[in-house]
């Protein structure tokens, strides 16, 4: 009884003090996976945690930024050589209400979502589930279902995988961003709104193509639409459920869902979107005739998906950024094959997959919606960091620019930062984990 007593207190140390929140499987070891009831590290900090004289300089910068900008609020992390010393929410999650950012409130974080949907991509090629010079459409392809069977320019049948990573598979916005001209496409489709993004995909392959795959670069929403589907063919599983259970809980992130449109359907602890003082309403996306601002039933975050429709934390955005980094210092959810596969753009120079730029070891993704920017970097220094705002402004994507200076300042002004991470800041009971085994990686050719 003794033995089994000292055993059983010997598990649950282990449990509380090893970090099992990068819990997934190097080649020929077991993996193990927090119950998806836990709390995830943004739930389990506050405000207080950062609160520290080291930083109260780099607070100050960051309250002036939001009051020059009029933005209600942001959130904002920082992490040192894997270790996460700093999140903190400033301004207001709700400005009417007057309740403020805290680090568990989640906001749209944009097209920082495609560099989730280029990591399940990734996944399921050392899954050995595709592989990058797959054909996307026509019979030989991936996506070889009847409703994209009308294909108007045969030069789609040769879009390929990597084509739709690199934004170089004949799409541009040149006459408009087609997954933000949903009323526009739904009358060319004659269907009734709302439209799905089958139907934008539908409509895309019903059109020429901007130029011939592979031939030159156009930044494309679409693109990442269509990959949210190959995720979905490929993996057999809604493309949402394959992220969480591959990617997302293995890293040990649990509160990080694809969003919703409309504010009544927003998570509890969903900040609310504000847009510049002087931004026009338009036709809300879903055909109900109103009248609405984007950031609230004028865009479809829904259809956006894969593209630009994830919501996060900073703290747990944080943990994925870690997660596809390359160091050793604690597991990556992908092999450094893939990580550098990503990083590095090809022979064409064409875009890098997933991060919007990458030079050396500084890697970066940012974000634009109507009501929200978001920026995630990763520096050769050690230092990664996160910011996200619930507020657009008149600068429209070029404000993850300004967000860039900002956090260059607030890491200067910081002379030494606490010992700490927060990530290991546990309250969650260590009873609350199961243990199960989880797709392990391996190298693909």
């Amino acid at each position: 009884m003794i033995v089994r007593r000292i055993f059983s207190f010997l598990i649950v140390l282990f449990l509380v003090f090893f970090d099992r929140n990068f819990s997934f499987s190097k080649q020929g070891t077991e993996a193990i996976e927090f119950d998806s009831s836990i709390e995830a590290v943004s739930h389990r900090i506050s405000n207080t945690l950062s609160d520290c004289v080291e930083t109260e300089r780099a607070e100050r910068l960051i309250n002036r930024f939001l009051k020059k900008w009029e933005v209600a609020g942001a959130t904002v992390a920082v992490v040192k050589d894997q270790k996460l010393l700093y999140a903190k929410g400033f301004g207001y999650a709700d400005l009417e209400n007057e309740i403020k950012v805290e680090p568990s409130h989640i906001f749209r974080i944009a097209s920082v979502s495609k560099l989730i949907t280029a990591t399940a991509i990734m996944k399921l090629q050392e899954e050995g589930k595709l592989k990058m010079n797959d054909y996307v459409f026509g019979e030989h392809g991936i996506l070889n279902d009847s409703i994209y069977s009308k294909i108007k320019d045969k030069r789609s049948k040769r879009i390929t995988v990597e084509h739709l990573l690199r934004h170089s598979a004949g799409y541009s916005s040149k006459y408009g961003d087609p997954m933000f001209l949903p009323l526009s496409i739904a009358k060319k489709m004659k269907v009734e709104p709302p439209i799905s993004a089958e139907t934008t995909i539908q409509f895309a392959l019903s059109r020429r193509l901007h130029f011939t795959p592979g031939s030159r670069g156009g930044y494309s929403n679409l693109g990442y639409v269509m990959l949210e589907k190959v995720v979905e063919k490929a993996s057999g599983q809604d493309y949402e459920e394959y992220v969480k259970k591959q990617i997302l809980n293995p890293a040990g992130i649990f509160d990080m869902h694809l969003g919703k449109s409309l504010e009544t359907d927003h998570y509890a602890n969903e900040v609310k979107y504000y847009e510049q003082s002087n931004a026009i309403k338009v036709s809300a996306f879903d055909g109900s005739g109103k009248t609405v601002f984007r950031s609230n039933g004028g865009n479809n975050i829904e259809a956006l998906g894969g593209a630009g429709g994830w919501v996060a934390s900073a703290a747990e955005l944080m943990k994925f950024l870690l997660a596809i980094d390359g160091d050793d210092s604690h597991p990556d959810i992908l092999s450094k094959k893939s990580i550098a596969y990503m990083t590095t753009p090809n022979k064409n120079g064409h875009s890098p997959i997933g991060w919007k730029g990458t030079r050396t070891k500084t890697w970066w993704r940012t974000g634009t919606l109507a009501g929200s920017s978001a920026l995630m970097k990763h520096q050769v220094d050690g230092y990664s960091f996160v910011i996200v705002t619930n507020a657009s402004t008149w600068r429209g994507s070029d404000f993850t620019r300004d967000l860039n200076v900002l956090m260059r300042r607030v890491l200067r002004s910081v002379k030494e930062w606490p010992e700490r991470d927060l990530f290991n800041h546990f309250e969650a009971r260590p009873d609350r984990m199961a243990l199960d085994k989880l797709p392990k990686y391996q190298e693909w050719s």
